[in-house]
């Protein structure tokens, strides 16, 4: 099993900045920030001795991957049927 690598908001914020997802540190922010009900959009946690907000990089990821899968299965054209859209226009 491969060790939990525990991220800063700067580190998150450069983690999706490498998979094309550029937040500002304000939008960052808010992603951790509590809501009116106490809840993270991201699962954010203080961490208990730096007393700093963290995120396990491969949650963070799993959740933009989530994202994207969940995207694909809503949309109208299929990612696996984008070969055969193309191929049937020549």
């Amino acid at each position: 099993m491969k060790n939990p690598c525990f991220l800063t908001l700067k580190q998150a914020q450069q983690v999706l900045a490498d998979i094309g997802i550029e937040l500002n540190d304000r939008q960052i922010k808010r992603a951790a920030d509590k809501d009116a009900t106490g809840r993270r959009k991201l699962p954010f946690f203080v961490d208990p001795i730096d007393k700093k907000l963290r995120i396990e990089k491969g949650t963070i990821l799993a959740i933009y991957n989530e994202c994207q899968v969940e995207a694909a299965k809503n949309s109208h054209v299929k990612p696996g049927n984008l070969k055969k859209l193309f191929d049937d226009k020549s």
